[in-house]
């Protein structure tokens, strides 16, 4: 169950790729370990007060921010916008303004992974509507409730990022992650 946005009803479809990805993925990544390919991602932080938007994917125990690969031919900003609209029915027109707040680079998952990533800063949450397929959770959490959870490596990347000296998390004034 997700503590924000609701999800879709649930269909034998839904429950088919639901099963897909959980088979999908731990083969991907042996794929991925054995070729270590190069990878794009765009995630996006979408910051809602002094919170962020988390999300878990069916396939993997760890949060991360919604996002995924970048295709062929497609600039970053545009997956990060799409993805929004795929996983959690968030319509990133231009009304939202992503701003880019820099890029990690790491082996995650089995493959060179260069990660755009992008905020958008709301003042409320609109309601979100889970793919129930790929996203099956969401949650608001301070980023310093986030320590100690099962994070993916880019969500790790990030917030260590908008960690300050002392441990505080300033998500005021971005920095790139280079």
């Amino acid at each position: 169950m997700s503590d924000v946005g609701r999800l879709r009803s649930s269909t034998i479809r839904d429950a088919a790729w639901r099963s897909a990805f959980r088979i999908g993925f731990p083969l991907a990544r042996l794929w991925w370990g054995a070729r270590r390919p190069r990878h794009e991602g765009a995630l996006v932080a979408i910051l809602v007060g002094e919170s962020l938007l988390v999300v878990r994917s069916s396939y993997r125990n760890e949060w991360n921010f919604p996002g995924g690969g970048v295709r062929p031919g497609e600039s970053p900003e545009a997956a990060a916008r799409r993805e929004l609209t795929e996983e959690i029915g968030l319509e990133a027109s231009e009304a939202f303004s992503l701003s880019a707040a820099g890029e990690a680079f790491g082996v995650w998952d089995g493959r060179s992974d260069h990660v755009h990533f992008f905020e958008l800063r709301l003042d409320r949450l609109p309601e979100l509507l889970l793919d129930n397929r790929e996203i099956v959770a969401a949650r608001l959490a301070p980023p310093g409730e986030l320590r100690g959870e099962a994070l993916t490596g880019p969500v790790a990347a990030y917030l260590a990022r908008i960690s300050g000296p002392s441990g505080s998390h300033g998500l005021a004034s971005p920095t790139p992650i280079l």
